[in-house]
């Protein structure tokens, strides 16, 4: 199918990233969205109907179309313009991988209309040589828990989507900027120090896959990779953390770079908590969130799937 086929969907999973420990290595797909309806035009153009997107360049300054058209320069490709309504579930800033939703969504958007016939691999070494890291953009890409390694013109994830659990995020009204929390972090770490939080991250894992809920939260709260350095930029963290150990969770960790929280905690319990956090700290936004195993999807509006 093509562009003249009509409008097309391009749909992206949001993400969150490190799950404390599995820092710029591990992240996972969560069921909130980036959407984006295609119709061909004359000239590119974007629009919104959230208040949150309506300052976004409405032309092809946005993020998305330069995305897009930076990914079909790579193949030597012109892309026809298209006016696209972009909608999105995903808060701004907060940690919830808005940017690398976006990411995906202007390579997937650049291979449909340029009719590239990217690979999952060719569009995920795309994305993570712009983001930087394969966590966020992998989990959006692959759907499920990513685990990535990035090496400059080679990166290699493992992509699981036989994992079950809920999790409840706790999302503040305030943004945090990554440049900002990453401003914080320590320019370099010892040997000692590097086979410590190595370690912690690969028992995380092991804890994950083996579902021993109890000792991967123990390793989410063992991390100092980063949280230690982000946590004085987030004064509710540790009574967050805390109050949602109280009610069930098994786990909590910074979503991304933050400020968002995301606890974790067995399939059935995500409701229960959900209220229990929105009453505890009701100027924050507490949503219960499950695992997307699907990842990034592109269809025509008639339902016949075209990725």
């Amino acid at each position: 199918m093509t562009l003249t086929d009509g409008k097309f969907v391009i749909q992206v999973p949001a993400s969150s990233a490190n799950l404390g420990p599995g820092f710029d290595s591990i992240g996972i797909a969560l069921d909130l969205f980036l959407n984006l309806e295609v119709v061909k035009s004359e000239k590119w153009e974007c629009y919104s109907t959230s208040d949150e997107l309506k300052n976004l360049p409405s032309d092809e300054q946005h993020f998305i179309i330069q995305i897009a058209l930076q990914t079909a320069s790579k193949y030597n490709r012109e892309l026809q313009p298209c006016k696209i309504k972009v909608e999105s579930d995903i808060p701004l800033a907060r940690g919830l991988g808005s940017s690398a939703s976006a990411i995906i969504a202007g390579i997937e958007l650049a291979d449909y209309i340029g009719e590239l016939g990217l690979s999952k691999e060719e569009k995920l070494l795309l994305a993570t040589e712009i983001e930087g890291h394969p966590d966020n953009v992998g989990a959006s890409l692959y759907g499920g828990l990513v685990i990535g390694s990035y090496q400059p013109g080679e990166v290699d994830v493992v992509s699981i989507s036989d994992i079950s659990f809920e999790l409840v995020a706790l999302i503040p009204n305030e943004s945090l900027l990554t440049k900002d929390s990453r401003g914080v972090l320590p320019m370099d770490f010892s040997y000692q120090d590097s086979i410590r939080a190595s370690s912690i991250a690969n028992v995380l894992i092991g804890a994950l896959l083996s579902r021993n809920w109890e000792l991967a939260g123990k390793m989410m709260e063992k991390d100092i990779f980063h949280q230690p350095y982000r946590k004085p930029l987030i004064p509710f963290y540790d009574d967050v953390v805390k109050f949602a150990k109280s009610k069930g969770a098994f786990g909590s960790a910074l979503s991304g770079a933050g400020p968002t929280v995301l606890c974790f905690c067995e399939e059935g319990k995500g409701k229960a908590l959900a209220q229990s956090l929105k009453t505890a700290f009701p100027d924050m936004t507490a949503k219960q969130l499950s695992i997307d195993n699907t990842g990034s999807n592109v269809y025509q509006l008639n339902n016949c799937s075209v990725n």
